[in-house]
């Protein structure tokens, strides 16, 4: 992979409390190689698998909009009860084997130091930058959850309004600029058919036509074997982190719903025209809003666990 320049992003803002016990560094006296054994295992990865950086970019929002950035999206389903991987939203999330590769080279070093959600905000961080995205400094020391609850995953889905996604946003504390800018993580993005199949059969003034016809030929390809095909989100460098996206719905070229009205409506297309416009913008907003979203509702101190396993939890001491 070609040598990437480094982009160091500062910042500030004012954070939450229960910052006050996340810091840059947090592994650097109890698991002094938590982030290489991480960014490894991601590079790995990387080298056989293009797509990780938007598995992963998913999985990190997935797991931050329900309780909180605490991996309770990591827990496998059992015959005793379901997780939250069994929930709709989730069926397609994956990357979890890379997840756990991490993990397993963690415990080997530094046995029941390094959180699975860190994990989880860590190789996102690595995946984004080797990607060509900016590099940013991750606070660290969130704990693990306790509960994984498939009928509390409720998350902002693809045909919301703008107004819509703007308040579910603003439920976990996030800006109308963090949602447009996090909605920029799709430039490295896919959806599948079904998501968007009523945009491209009938007329949508608000999609390019050529792209329309692109997407038709892609979705009837339709089979057995892949009954619901997929389309990369931007058009343009699907595979890098950059500005593409913003530029690509500006002309009209939004495959989702939700996308292309990022750039239609007069609540967020000033942002829009702004990121197309100033890529160095872009990078510095995403790692901005990467960081707060990871922030969500996290866990600190004495709260929750470090589990041994990220798929389940740990085994309850007896009293």
């Amino acid at each position: 992979m070609m040598r990437l320049k480094v982009t160091f992003v500062l910042f500030l803002s004012i954070l939450p409390l229960a910052l006050a016990n996340l810091r840059v560094g947090f592994y650097r006296r109890s698991c002094p190689n938590a982030e290489s054994i991480v960014r490894a295992a991601v590079r790995r990865r990387l080298t056989r698998d293009k797509s990780i950086p938007a598995a992963l970019l998913r999985m990190h929002f997935h797991d931050c909009f329900v309780r909180g950035c605490d991996a309770s999206i990591l827990i496998d389903s059992n015959r005793k009860s379901s997780s939250e991987k069994d929930a709709g939203p989730n069926l397609t999330v994956r990357g979890f084997e890379l997840i756990d590769e991490a993990k397993k080279a963690l415990e080997a070093t530094c046995p029941s130091k390094v959180s699975c959600a860190d994990i989880i905000t860590l190789a996102t961080r690595d995946a984004v930058f080797l990607s060509g995205g900016p590099f940013y400094f991750v606070p660290t020391g969130r704990r693990d959850g306790l509960v994984s609850d498939p009928d509390e995953v409720n998350l902002p889905g693809p045909t919301l309004t703008v107004s819509e996604a703007v308040q579910a946003f603003r439920a976990k504390n996030m800006s109308m600029d963090d949602m447009v800018t996090l909605l920029g993580a799709h430039t490295v993005g896919v959806a599948h058919c079904s998501f968007f199949l009523d945009r491209i059969t009938r007329p949508d003034p608000t999609m390019d036509r050529g792209l329309a016809a692109k997407l038709r030929s892609i979705c009837g390809a339709a089979s057995g074997s892949n009954p619901d095909p997929t389309a990369f989100l931007d058009q343009g460098t699907p595979f890098a982190v950059d500005n593409q996206f913003f530029k690509q719905i500006g002309l009209k070229r939004g495959v989702m719903k939700i996308d292309q009205e990022l750039a239609n409506d007069p609540l967020s297309r000033r942002i829009v025209s702004g990121f197309a416009a100033n890529a160095t913008l872009f990078r510095t907003r995403f790692a901005q809003a990467m960081v707060k979203m990871g922030n969500i509702q996290v866990l600190v101190g004495n709260a929750g666990e470090i589990r041994k396993n990220c798929r389940v939890f740990n085994p309850r001491r007896r009293i």
